[in-house]
């Protein structure tokens, strides 16, 4: 058995190819800065106004990128904010109010946005402290102090998301392999409030950034158990269908994605609730606080638009976590052959039709809608002694790693279509797999139609 495993790897290798800020100043916290993917180089000129010499490496890393954003997508409003906001990091507060002003002009609804440039309006005459503090102050109403409380967590949020990627290492453990037909797939790290979209880079090369988006998440924090918790889940998820805007209340604005919570694994758990969507938000406003919703995941309208052009009905998958374990290239090519070996090993058992080995490959705590172990071994022992011979083979694979607690064993989800051909039999099947990590060996935990 090793000894197959190491050729099924060397074979595996051969044919994947060896692949192989600071803004403390306003709210404290560690920060780490990330590199966002290449994009087509356009001359920027930084405005006559703006002192690029003030600017130490980190912010003027930061700032490009920023530029480069805005290049991409000169109506990317939470790239105009952060710019605003480094801007006065940095002392230049000129130009960070030109920048404001021009965005709440652009985005009139953007509250957080009014906010950030009335302090630095102020601040032109006095010193700033906490955001929207001052206003807190002279105002009494407790619910207008309410509002900037949450406006402070959404500002908050959105830096802590934008700037904390570890530094240089950008591939989620989750993003394990992709099907030439999944050409994004979406990560939610919930502890960071953002959603991010990759491309898929192509058999053997790891996925590739694409865009962030600061989203809203359930009211209470925490994994949803069930119905009614206001917890957003944790899982792999894919996307079912779309919903338009003119088939939804208001309270969801230009429109949503449903995804299938409970899936086959919550279901397991016992977990209950249901509705969980990707959507947009009330028209009425321009964005929400960080814990806002019921347990969907929220986008500002803008960018649930602009996430639509990623999003495919039955094969966008949509990974939620508490958050994301990332891999650097090395590590994530080690994962994706491990896994690959594990489900080629399962094929080859099984063509075999050695009922021992095969068997080898399943979890004791294996389920189905029909089986348990004992009663799948049984049942394949009666199908092999009908077959002269068996030819299996697998296509179109995805694998997910899905999101665990650290005392849990690792969990990948694996969506492939199955050929099979036999002496009695011959038909396809898009299939889904959840493999479990036993002991150093992937072991079968679940096996069913996706």
């Amino acid at each position: 058995m090793k000894i197959k495993r190491i050729a099924i790897a060397v074979a595996l290798m051969l044919l994947f190819g060896l692949t192989g800020v600071k803004v403390g100043a306003l709210w404290p916290q560690q920060q780490s800065g990330y590199e966002l993917p290449a994009v087509v180089n356009k001359p920027i000129l930084p405005s006559s106004f703006i002192d690029v010499e003030r600017f130490d490496a980190q912010e003027k890393i930061v700032l490009e990128r920023l530029n480069k954003r805005l290049q991409c997508n000169s109506d990317d409003y939470e790239a105009s904010l952060l710019k605003g906001l480094l801007l006065f990091q940095v002392g230049s507060l000129e130009s960070a109010i030109v920048e404001l002003q021009s965005l709440t002009e652009r985005a009139p609804k953007f509250q957080l946005a009014h906010l950030i440039l009335g302090d630095l309006l102020l601040a032109r005459f006095d010193q700033v402290g906490a955001l929207g503090a001052s206003f807190a102050i002279k105002n009494d109403s407790s619910k207008q102090n309410h509002n900037i409380q949450q406006l402070q967590k959404e500002a908050r949020a959105r830096l802590h998301g934008y700037l904390t990627l570890a530094g240089g290492v950008k591939i989620p453990r989750a993003l394990i392999a992709l099907s030439s037909n999944v050409k994004y797939a979406l990560v939610v790290d919930k502890n960071k409030n953002r959603l991010y979209v990759y491309r898929n880079g192509g058999a053997g090369l790891p996925p590739e950034l694409v865009e962030d988006f600061y989203i809203v998440l359930g009211k209470q924090a925490g994994n949803k158990l069930r119905e009614g918790d206001l917890k957003t889940p944790e899982g792999v998820y894919f996307v079912t269908s779309y919903l338009p805007d003119e088939k939804l209340p208001p309270l969801y604005g230009s429109g949503a994605y449903p995804v299938n919570y409970p899936n086959e694994f919550d279901r397991r758990l016992r977990k209950t609730g249901s509705g969980i969507w990707l959507h947009g938000t009330d028209k009425s406003l321009y964005s929400r606080p960080p814990l806002d919703s019921e347990g969907c995941v929220v986008l500002t309208n803008h960018e649930f638009t602009r996430i639509s052009k990623y999003v495919e009905v039955d094969r966008t998958p949509v990974i939620i976590s508490e958050s994301i374990d990332w891999l650097t290239s090395a590590e994530w090519l080690d994962q994706n052959i491990e896994i690959q070996v594990a489900l080629e090993t399962w094929r080859h058992d099984w063509e075999q039709a050695d009922i021992e080995p095969y068997m080898d490959n399943y979890d004791e705590s294996f389920w189905s809608k029909r089986y348990d172990k004992k009663s799948l071994a049984a049942h394949k022992s009666r199908v092999f002694r009908s077959k002269s011979f068996q030819k299996i083979e697998l296509s179109d694979i995805s694998v997910l790693s899905y999101p665990t607690q650290k005392a849990d064993r690792p969990v990948v989800v694996a969506n492939f279509i199955q050929h099979y051909q036999s002496n009695n039999f011959n038909g396809d099947m898009h299939k889904r797999l959840y493999m479990v990590k036993q002991q150093g060996d992937w072991k079968v935990l679940y096996e069913g139609r996706q």
